[in-house]
């Protein structure tokens, strides 16, 4: 980091002054780990640690794995030696992709460059972590106002020839989104794409940053990608080691100079583990700074004389937690979820799309203008008090008052408001018509009854048993042994195979055989980690789905609470076009079996459904593949990369006549119902029956 001004400048110096109290404060943890390495340990971590990292290795594709059947078969080891070995190689093996996968690593980190008295001076490093946002340290962007004179140079490199490659700079938006805290030194900033360009990190990838552990143990090696004091981009490569894993920082021993403060911390397999920001420097008795000859360092010494001991990462998870507690505008939320879903954000905050704005992923034909939502239906409600999370009801004239739509929503939205959620959908809709060459509806003509807080109160219920289950706690194949366990009838472990069969797992031979399974990292491991390779969803949003329908269908009490609330919001008489999706196509085909005679339902939508699953059908109230009762038509959505809805098409007879409809879903949102309703083919059946 250059100097630029005193009260930033004095910043970088607390940072550096706080990472030197936590190097000596867990001097005796890195004594003890220092002490492990030199007596040969490779990794002194827990066994559980090692566990959950060697689990997410074998996940994430980190080695061949005839490589580690061959190895690991070569002489008998217990599973502790087992998952110690695939740590190891995961080390000692890397394949040619190694080189390609870090090229693609290096093209998310820029230069931040500061703008001050009519010079350009280089200030810090930055890394895409999505689409639109990068993250840099907050004593490289301290506040707005010091963003807006900094912008990004991306490609500030050589090439494979060493001749200069082409940079492009891209200026930083601050007004669309910053934050930014100082004890975890991290700042977060919006990018502004160029001239009708398109963002940032559809040009140069982005970093899909995890909230799960599993991503680094002790021992282990790092890299780290930035701009040391402002040159061109440089890469410290895997000569290094993780020292001391503390609650939100990590220390290491890679070579790094000040001006990588920012710079991404990627473990082997390319996942950002740590936000560089600040080397750890040495002290002596009196807390002075000491010059690399031992000398007490001086203002004007300069940054490179001081004596730097280790360096300091701040921990993903860590900031991820801290981002997951915002008090966030919708148009910002929108902003921070578009990070993916192994962030954990999605799961903490609702995702409403900016007013007017075009969902990632939706294309408009040519021609062909997406309406915006109705101001009045994008802004909450500014009443005092808590919003309530009930169910809602329709104008009494929508659709002349004798046909209701109702949406019935899925799992996980326990922490969203109906009235969003019944937006958001009736958005999805609404550029689905537009694109059919159809009028839009309105949000308040919907019925949309809410079961997710009582379902998440079940759920909960559950698990306080055994303690809860979270993303920064287990991996997700640990957890879904743990949901193996608590399933009411046994059933999980089955519907969990079934999936990954249906998506073409092998069932034999010596992938089975020789696989990974029970006899290193857990049972569940394998299926779970082939359906999230063969989707769109990450393993966690798999392994909870699952739980959430097994206990539905597996629980009477359950079911009969959640098809209750459902029902406290159903008109009571007239024509009904339900609208399902993921586990409310399974609530869904229940509650057809309890409507009173005078609903009578004219048109069924199942979107994202399981109900091709063997595991799910045969335990609806009605068993089995069947019509559903007293439909008149049924319509069938489903997208070939949501692993929710592998066993669509319904192709089994029974089913009965329906339409069925494959849709190309956008990248990574391959299972949210706006999507799907965004398609003119399910939108145009939805509207035809809505005539007044």
């Amino acid at each position: 980091m250059a100097v630029t001004d005193r009260p930033y400048q004095e910043l970088h110096e607390q940072a550096a002054d706080e990472a030197a109290r936590r190097y000596q404060d867990s001097a005796a943890e890195r004594e003890r780990v220092e002490g492990r390495l030199a007596a040969g340990v490779r990794f002194p971590d827990s066994p559980d640690a090692l566990a959950v990292r060697a689990d997410r290795i074998l996940d994430r594709g980190g080695l061949s794995p005839s490589a580690v059947v061959a190895d690991i078969h070569r002489e008998a080891m217990d599973l502790p030696d087992a998952n110690e070995r695939i740590i190891d190689l995961s080390n000692e093996l890397q394949a040619w992709s190694f080189l390609p996968r870090g090229v693609r690593a290096g093209a998310t980190v820029a230069r931040i460059t500061l703008r001050r008295d009519g010079r350009e001076l280089p200030h810090g490093t930055g890394f895409l972590v999505s689409p639109r946002l990068m993250m840099t340290n907050h004593h490289v962007l301290p506040d707005e106002g010091f963003a807006r004179h900094c912008f990004a140079e991306f490609n500030a490199q050589v090439t494979a020839d060493n001749l200069p490659d082409t940079v492009v700079r891209m200026e930083l938006d601050p007004g669309s989104f910053f934050a930014a805290d100082r004890r975890l030194d991290f700042a977060l900033v919006a990018v502004a794409p160029t001239l009708d360009g398109p963002p940032p990190g559809e040009i140069f990838g982005w970093n899909r940053l995890s909230v799960q552990i599993g991503k680094l143990v002790l021992g282990e090696k790092v890299n780290i990608i930035g701009h040391p004091s402002g040159r061109l981009k440089e890469i410290a490569l895997r000569d290094n080691a993780v020292l001391v894993r503390l609650d939100d920082f990590v220390h290491y021993t890679t070579d790094t100079e000040p001006g990588n403060s920012g710079s991404p911390v990627f473990n082997d397999q390319w996942e950002v583990v740590a936000l560089h920001h600040s080397g750890v420097p040495k002290k002596d008795d009196q807390g002075r700074l000491l010059r690399k000859d031992g000398r007490p360092w001086q203002q004007g010494d300069g940054d490179d004389a001081i004596d730097w001991v280790a360096n300091e990462g701040v921990r993903i998870s860590s900031i991820l937690k801290h981002l997951a507690g915002l008090d966030l505008d919708p148009a910002r939320r929108a902003l921070l979820t578009e990070m993916g879903p192994d962030t954990g954000l999605d799961q903490a905050m609702t995702t409403v799309p900016a007013p007017g704005a075009q969902p990632q992923g939706t294309t408009a034909a040519p021609g062909v203008t997406i309406p915006a939502v109705p101001e009045a239906a994008t802004t909450a409600p500014t009443t005092g008090g808590e919003r309530p999370r009930t169910g809602l009801r329709a104008r009494a004239t929508a659709f002349g008052g004798r046909r209701h739509l109702v949406f019935l929503h899925g799992r996980d939205q326990q922490d969203n408001y109906p009235d969003e959620l019944r937006r958001t959908w009736t958005a999805g809709l609404n550029r689905g018509l537009t694109l059919a060459a159809l009028p839009p509806l309105d949000p308040e003509d919907v019925w949309f009854p809410f079961y997710g807080t009582r379902l998440h109160a079940l759920v909960s219920g559950r698990e306080s048993t055994a303690g809860p289950i979270g993303l920064d706690q287990v991996s997700a194949a640990a957890a879904a042994e743990a949901f193996a366990a608590q399933s009411p009838t046994g059933s999980y472990e089955r519907l969990l195979y079934e999936a990954a069969a249906r998506a073409g797992m092998p069932q034999n031979g010596p992938a089975t055989t020789e696989g990974f399974g029970a006899g290193l990292v857990g049972v569940l491991h394998r299926p779970l980690s082939w359906l999230a390779a063969k989707s769109d969803l990450d393993e966690w949003t798999i392994a909870t789905f699952l739980r959430d329908v097994d206990l539905y269908l597996g629980d009477g009490a359950v079911r009969q609470a959640v098809l209750d609330s459902v029902m406290e919001t159903m008109p009571a008489g007239g024509e009904l076009v339900l609208v399902t999706h993921s586990l409310g196509t399974v609530v869904g085909m229940d509650l057809l079996t309890r409507l009173p005679e005078s609903l009578d339902p004219v048109l069924l939508v199942t979107a994202g459904s399981p109900l091709g699953l063997d595991g799910v059908n045969e335990r609806l109230l009605a068993r089995g593949p069947h019509q559903p009762p007293r439909v008149r038509d049924w319509v069938n959505v489903w997208c070939p990369t949501d692993t929710v809805a592998i066993g669509c098409p319904l192709e089994d007879e029974r089913w009965g006549k329906l339409t069925q409809l494959a849709v190309p879903n956008g990248r990574e949102r391959a299972h949210k119902m706006d999507e799907y309703l965004g398609h003119p083919g399910p939108a145009r059946e939805i509207r035809g029956v809505l005539r007044v």
